[in-house]
């Protein structure tokens, strides 16, 4: 496997793929068409020195993905709405008045935010006071740790689990799956066609999906180690080591993304065995939109001749 550079994410009925600044959304229309719109998107980490810094860039890596994100999700779903011919509401047209031009940024900002906190109150909050019930019980500061990582952990999975029951999520995911499957086909010298890209991977250790397992299994291990006392303390540690936590996590799956070595193998393996349920096997016609979004952003011929000349067939 060669380090391509480029990464992605599954959109509604279609896949977004970066590479460096440059990245490209592709989405399959309705009446059945690919749309493509490239753009830059430049991130934090460069906009200033400290941001770059190790376990620091982490954070605002993290950041450019829900930003970049909620920017393309927002631009795939314009080809679904249910009724274009529908009026806006008072309250729309009250937002439209008050906010113009920046409304969806103003929006767009909005939904982070609240994506935010649900994820904490949901995954970090949440665990803590249900692990609360059995401490009576648990006389080891420790052990509660761990049993609120592994709460942490199944409520996760059953989210997961929950969604993956929805035909939207369901599609999404397969999407996910090609997206990763594109990646996959490059990085291990194959032609970017339709063929190649079926038979490669879905799982890839660069996932989000493995970010977030390795966020909770470094958490249990924050945990176990920084104790406080009192349930407020408790909460607000869980708050304030959020940044720390997903710095750390990041450093290995940065790691983990340009390296074979055995023992970052193995212990990337809780994140593939997640992206099993995360990531479907897609169809062709996903696996042609996820070429197209490749294809817009990055020079797959060229890497191919630089890092794998004796597999070149053409």
């Amino acid at each position: 496997m060669k380090y391509s550079g480029i990464g992605g994410q599954a959109v509604i009925e279609g896949i977004m793929m970066k590479n460096k600044d440059d990245y490209a959304t592709a989405v399959r229309k309705p009446n059945g068409e690919i749309e493509i719109q490239k753009d830059r998107y430049v991130s934090l980490t460069k906009k200033a020195k400290l941001f770059s810094l190790p376990f620091i860039r982490g954070i605002f890596s993290f950041a450019d993905s829900m930003i970049l994100g909620m920017k393309t999700l927002t631009f795939s779903a314009g080809f679904f709405e249910d009724d274009e011919d529908e009026k806006p509401s008072k309250f729309e047209l009250w937002l439209d008045k008050v906010f113009g031009e920046k409304l969806e940024k103003v929006l767009m900002t909005f939904s982070v935010v609240f994506a935010v906190i649900a994820a904490i109150g949901i995954f970090m909050i949440l665990p803590l006071g249900i692990s609360r019930v059995v401490q009576p019980w648990i006389p080891s500061d420790s052990l509660m740790a761990f049993l609120e990582g592994v709460i942490r952990l199944a409520i996760f999975i059953a989210y997961i689990k929950l969604i993956s029951n929805m035909e939207d999520i369901r599609r999404t995911f397969m999407y996910h799956g090609a997206e990763h499957k594109c990646i996959n086909c490059i990085e291990h010298g194959l032609e970017l066609n339709v063929d190649n890209v079926r038979s490669s991977s879905k799982q890839h250790k660069r996932c989000g999906t493995s970010f977030l397992i390795i966020v909770m299994m470094i958490s249990i291990l924050f945990f176990m180690v920084i104790r406080v006392d009192g349930i407020w303390l408790k909460m607000a540690s869980r708050i304030l080591l959020i940044p720390v936590i997903a710095g750390v996590s990041y450093e290995f799956l940065r790691l983990a993304g340009r390296s074979d070595n055995a023992l970052v193998n193995i212990l990337s393996k809780p994140g593939l065995w997640m992206q099993n349920m995360t990531t479907k096997e897609p169809d062709d016609d996903m696996i042609e939109v996820a070429i197209a979004a490749v294809e817009a952003v990055f020079d797959w011929k060229t890497y191919l001749a630089e890092n794998f000349p004796k597999s070149m067939q053409y």
